[in-house]
């Protein structure tokens, strides 16, 4: 009996060691590079985690134009990688394609839902995020006028707009919210010297916080208003450091967990399909709060936006999505 049972633990210790080589993830990050401070760097950063703590590699490619993307897709699916993260909306019909082509594939995308057996989709709700930002832009607002900076024209980004819009206008009905994007081609994500450019019209007409939600374009809009002695609300990543004591905060959103949890999901022979999505309550969006920014954000400011956030997870708050009509009523 004694060697039967140890038969069995050895053969389920080759089935999982089986089952852990055969995991080979593959990443490749949206226009701007993994590199970008924001959105991309921080699923580079969940990616990171994952082999630090598993020791298993993955391969990664950083896309330069839209043709690339179907080709990159296809290459690491013939190379039997797997799960193969894309990171990015703009990723949806070229992944409803390939995934059709490789129904033995995991794949997953972030900020797009593509309904297909074998992808899991990773969605977050912004909108409660920004929300809270926007709260506390309305409370450090000396001017009563405050700036919004998106990248590329787009739904999702209204998410982030709108959402925030919100947090300022029922924190002070009275506020001014400045609001510009800077294209409507991917290369809106990758222009800081117009995201600078943007946040000093703003700046000009009395903005004193702005807000950014562009990518790399968004490092122009920080740096423009650090330069003023004005404060920037990172996105995505938490960018505090970037301008300490001219960050009033960043609206954090975990790509880093999405992508760290589907490669770990894989490695221990859990991956799941479907749509995830991630707000406050399952802790996929948030604010961020550190050595950076400690000085800016006072026990009354701490205290209502907590208090915000409670309501919000609650269901006492009820915060616009503009993807459900695409309007923002705010």
């Amino acid at each position: 009996m004694k060697r039967i049972i140890l038969g069995l633990l050895a053969a389920t210790a080759m089935s999982l060691s089986a089952h852990s080589a055969e995991v080979s993830p593959a990443i490749i990050y949206d226009m701007g590079g993994k590199f970008d401070k924001s959105f991309n760097e921080a699923a580079y950063n969940g990616a990171e985690k994952f082999k630090t703590e598993t020791g298993v590699e993955y391969v990664e490619f950083e896309i330069s134009n839209e043709a690339q993307r179907e080709q990159a897709l296809r290459r690491f699916a013939e190379d039997g990688r797997g799960p193969i993260m894309v990171v990015g909306f703009a990723w949806e019909a070229p992944l409803q394609k390939v995934a059709d082509e490789y129904p033995d594939t995991d794949f997953a995308v972030i900020d797009m839902v593509v309904d297909k057996p074998n992808v899991r989709s990773i969605v977050f709700k912004e909108q409660e995020g920004s929300y809270l930002v926007g709260l506390l832009a309305a409370m450090a607002s000396k001017t009563g006028t405050i700036g919004f900076v998106g990248g590329m024209q787009v739904p999702l980004i209204g998410k982030f707009e709108c959402g925030y819009v919100q947090g300022v206008k029922e924190t002070d009905p009275d506020a001014k919210v400045i609001r510009n994007y800077t294209g409507d081609t991917p290369a809106a994500w990758n222009d800081p010297t117009k995201g600078g450019e943007i946040a000093k019209t703003q700046m000009d007409q009395g903005a004193d916080v702005v807000y950014h939600a562009a990518g790399g374009t968004g490092v122009g809009v920080l740096q423009a208003v650090a330069d003023a002695g004005k404060l920037g609300i990172g996105v995505d990543s938490n960018q505090n450091y970037l301008h300490p004591g001219n960050v009033l905060t960043s609206m954090v959103k975990r790509v880093d967990v999405a992508v760290y949890s589907a490669f770990m999901d894989a490695q221990n022979g859990k991956f799941t399909y479907g749509i995830n999505n991630l707000g406050l309550a399952e802790d996929g969006v948030g604010y961020a709060l550190d050595e950076h920014n400690e000085g800016l954000v006072t026990d009354e400011m701490k205290a209502a936006v907590e208090k915000a956030k409670a309501a919000i997870i609650a269901g006492e708050i009820k915060v616009h999505d503009f993807m459900s009509d695409n309007s923002c009523p705010f």
